[in-house]
């Protein structure tokens, strides 16, 4: 049985632009990371790209804006990965070399040309619109950095959860809402002040990632439907080899019961014999079952993304 193919995040908006020319030079440089960073870059790329789409901003700003996105963490080069690596929650000492590499990405950008127009992704994409971000704890955030820590934000989230289906993903979007929301700590403490009327994360922005999601559900149940149909087809081929094993234990001359062995040997593929092809009948059927189930899981998961309110 072939494993289903799927990718957690749509390529489709992504592949869209001629990237791989305008970025080579960018993407080398990405070559350094580790993979797990390197994963997450393009993974934020990815979405950055397609939050400046629904934003209907121009190529050349959505181009930009999705260099930014493969930057943002090119700081992470200079963490020690005994740090970066850490399984485990970073002690405070650990957490403020973590922060520097947000100084260190735009240190790293400011000091070749090349790099030197994206490096206020690589600084800004951990500041807040309440000022507690950091490092400069700025509340006057550019608007590159402001997609950038909307999408850095979903995806390590999504990372840390290590989902491989949309299914709940709802969960993680109610914990983006609570970062749009004002901070009590702070509404308590200055109430007159405009950051307490804000939270760390841009609404809007978080509202198009929740179209941006939406979509990259839509492209999983795409995925799935693909795979029932080859689920499908396979059960049917396996009903066709039981209906000739019936026949051949019903045969009454042994010209008869070699004639259907012959019709079930030519219809079973790879690791499929007469010992085997009953259970592989049943593990298609329960791989269509549980496909199936998933299908609904995920078309009830846009109906709760769509009620969701920021």
């Amino acid at each position: 049985m072939k494993r289903e193919k799927f990718d957690f995040y749509s390529p489709v908006n992504l592949k869209s632009y001629n990237l791989d020319k305008t970025m080579r030079y960018q993407l080398d440089i990405l070559g350094s990371l580790d993979f797990f960073t390197r994963r997450h870059s393009e993974n934020v790329a990815n979405l950055v790209c397609r939050i400046c789409e629904y934003f209907h901003f121009n190529s050349k700003f959505t181009i930009y804006c999705t260099i930014c996105g493969y930057l943002h963490d090119i700081g992470k080069l200079f963490i020690p990965s005994e740090i970066l690596n850490k399984p485990d929650k970073l002690t405070n000492e650990e957490f403020e070399v973590m922060k520097t590499h947000t100084t260190k990405g735009y240190e790293l950008c400011m000091n070749d040309p090349k790099l030197r127009p994206y490096a206020i992704g690589a600084l800004d994409h951990h500041e807040s619109l309440n000022g507690s971000g950091y490092p400069n704890g700025i509340t006057k955030i550019p608007m590159e950095a402001q997609i950038i820590r909307v999408a850095d934000e979903y995806d390590a989230i999504v990372t840390k959860r290590q989902y491989t289906t949309h299914v709940n993903i709802s969960e993680t979007l109610r914990d983006l809402i609570k970062d749009a929301s004002p901070d009590p700590r702070f509404v308590a403490l200055d109430h007159l002040s405009q950051n307490s009327k804000v939270g760390k994360i841009n609404k809007r922005v978080l509202r198009v990632l929740f179209k941006v999601v939406i979509d990259d559900i839509l492209y999983e149940i795409s995925c799935l439907y693909d795979y029932l149909d080859y689920l499908k087809d396979n059960i049917k081929r396996l009903e066709l080899i039981l209906k000739y094993n019936d026949k051949m234990n019903e045969a009454k001359t042994d010209k008869k019961r070699a004639y259907y062995r012959e019709g079930m040997k030519m219809l079973f593929l790879i690791d499929e014999n007469f010992d085997n092809f009953k259970q592989v009948y049943e593990d298609y059927k329960h791989a269509l079952d549980i496909r199936s189930d998933r299908i609904k899981k995920l078309y009830n998961e846009i109906k709760i993304i769509k009620k969701l309110e920021v």
